[in-house]
């Protein structure tokens, strides 16, 4: 896909946010994979289900939630660079900084550096108001071995 120095076409990554969107968790956990302007990997739930929602009788969502989108968020970063390469991530930092309420949820991921082997990258967890309710920081492997498709995450 990306030769060494170019960055990805907004096809490609349309094209890879696509395929990994099917992916059984992705449905599951009811959200989706973008990449605007090429620029950030953004994860959004448009529809807080009361699963979501966290324990304890509060309307607030799930910690496990905020977590799992943080680590596709940051997870799909390396896209922005390669994404026909695998990738997985390694370590997730998260801060949570107020409860996060509302019915729709927002994570935006952009690469901090990156080197041949090891990307770091910073995520913001936004409500549906636009304000920021927890950070995260993160290191991913990128892998020299491609997707089995070639070109995107493999899809069952």
């Amino acid at each position: 896909m990306s030769e060494a120095g170019t960055r990805p076409t907004q096809e490609q990554l349309d094209r890879y946010a696509e395929q990994f969107n099917q992916s059984q968790t992705m449905r599951l956990l009811g959200v989706r994979l973008s990449f605007p302007q090429g620029e950030k990997a953004v994860i959004t739930l448009p529809e807080v289900r009361p699963e979501h929602r966290g324990g304890l009788g509060t309307a607030a969502i799930n910690g496990g939630i905020i977590s799992a989108m943080f680590d596709y968020a940051i997870g799909c970063t390396p896209a922005l660079v390669d994404p026909s390469r695998r990738c997985a991530t390694m370590q997730l930092s998260v801060s949570f900084e107020r409860p996060l309420r509302g019915n729709t949820v927002r994570a935006e991921a952009i690469i901090d550096s990156v080197g041949t082997s090891t990307l770091f990258a910073s995520a913001r967890m936004y409500d549906e108001k636009g304000q920021v309710c927890a950070r995260c920081q993160g290191v991913v492997k990128i892998s020299q071995m491609k997707w089995a498709s070639g070109e995107s995450p493999a899809v069952n």
